[in-house]
């Protein structure tokens, strides 16, 4: 895992840091999406908010991550797919969170319907996420 990481950061010209590998190990080891708290959590004490953050930033702006809403106003991060580039994230499927256990996934082979706007309107981003229980949750 660490050389396809390592690939990873080099593809989108980032340097290779122990906080990136470390985050991107976190992404590739989860199933659906993380919160920045939950990343805080599962690298202990070894990199401060600020660090984090900046890392969560850098991903987004290179199109490796991207942000999904929720309904408390919080923001989850998750892997991107390889479509994806610096400034054009192409995340045009459905999200999913758990109101149980707040798991969030990407349902990537659930797109987002193209909207038709009223003349003068411009999409910029459209975001849609589904709630309910997942199939853990629902057994």
């Amino acid at each position: 895992m660490e050389a396809a990481i390592q690939d990873l950061l080099k593809k989108h010209r980032l340097s290779i840091t122990e906080s990136r590998v470390k985050i991107l190990e976190l992404f590739l080891a989860q199933q659906g999406a993380l919160a920045h708290g939950d990343i805080e959590k599962r690298t202990g004490e070894k990199f401060d908010r600020v660090t984090v953050y900046r890392t969560l930033q850098s991903f987004m702006n290179k199109g490796i991550i991207h942000t999904i809403p929720t309904a408390d106003n919080s923001i989850r991060y998750a892997l991107c797919k390889d479509n994806c580039a610096e400034g054009h994230h192409h995340d045009n499927h459905v999200h999913f969170v758990c109101d149980d256990c707040g798991n969030t996934v990407c349902l990537d082979e659930v797109t987002i319907p193209t909207i038709k706007l009223p003349l003068g309107f411009t999409p910029k981003q459209v975001e849609m996420v589904i709630s309910g229980k997942c199939r853990e949750c629902k057994g």
